[in-house]
């Protein structure tokens, strides 16, 4: 284990813990977790992004672990309020299965360079689970609902400049390869990059240590490369 977060603390609500490089940041990273999950299952991956050099923050979403509320049409707002904690410059984003569909609606509207989903789960997919009362978090299902009726990723990505990289596992039981296939696919920004892991199953991907190092070197490629958008969503942070 590394060195415990720098700072917990609460921001509109939403439960957070930062993570802080011992120098200057080379970026931001805001890591947004699944359905029924919290922050602290991702504080592997955060530990790794300050080893590599990132100022990382995990959270809770609404409706999850110590956040205030449900989970409603204010997912990528919080995203954004989340990464107000941040130092400040250029920001990516970071999420698995809903996490993942999360990330990859947040970073374009909160100015992200890149943004890296793992097992992205569909927002048909998320709507029907929600409905039969699949999810153990508290929702607010009329307002979330509405959300995921609004936005579907396909057509999103179709029309988004920000970088991918969708890392899925062959095995997905839950969230079928052909969908993290389908935005590969939708998406004309030069630099998103689609593996597809042999075997594997849901969870199997986002804490395997070799592929966390790639999602991070992908990151620092894509920051190198030209994708020095600051995050004007947090110019006005408190």
């Amino acid at each position: 284990m590394g060195a415990p977060p720098v700072k917990e603390g609460v921001r509109d609500g939403l439960a957070y813990t930062l993570f802080l490089p011992a120098g200057d940041p080379v970026a931001g990273l805001v890591i947004v977790h699944g359905a029924g999950s919290r922050k602290e299952n991702h504080h592997d991956f955060a530990e790794a992004a300050r080893a590599a050099g990132f100022a990382a923050v995990c959270f809770d979403q609404r409706g999850h672990g110590a956040s205030e509320g449900a989970l409603d049409g204010r997912v990528l707002e919080d995203v954004a309020t989340v990464a107000g904690v941040l130092p400040e410059g250029p920001v990516a984003v970071r999420g698995s299965s809903l996490g993942g569909y999360v990330a990859i609606l947040a970073a374009e509207r909160m100015g992200a360079f890149a943004a890296v989903a793992v097992c992205p789960a569909s927002a048909a997919q998320l709507a029907r689970g929600l409905r039969r009362g699949d999810y153990g978090f508290r929702a607010d299902v009329l307002a979330l609902e509405a959300f995921l009726a609004a936005h579907e990723l396909e057509p999103r990505v179709g029309r988004s400049p920000v970088p991918l990289l969708l890392l899925h596992a062959e095995g997905d039981e839950q969230v079928p390869v052909a969908h993290s296939i389908a935005l590969d696919a939708a998406s004309p920004a030069p630099g998103t990059e689609l593996v597809v892991v042999p075997g594997g199953h849901h969870r199997s991907v986002q804490h395997d240590p070799e592929l966390q190092a790639r999602a991070l070197a992908w990151l620092q490629a894509r920051w190198r490369a030209g994708g020095r958008r600051v995050n004007s969503a947090r110019s006005g942070r408190a």
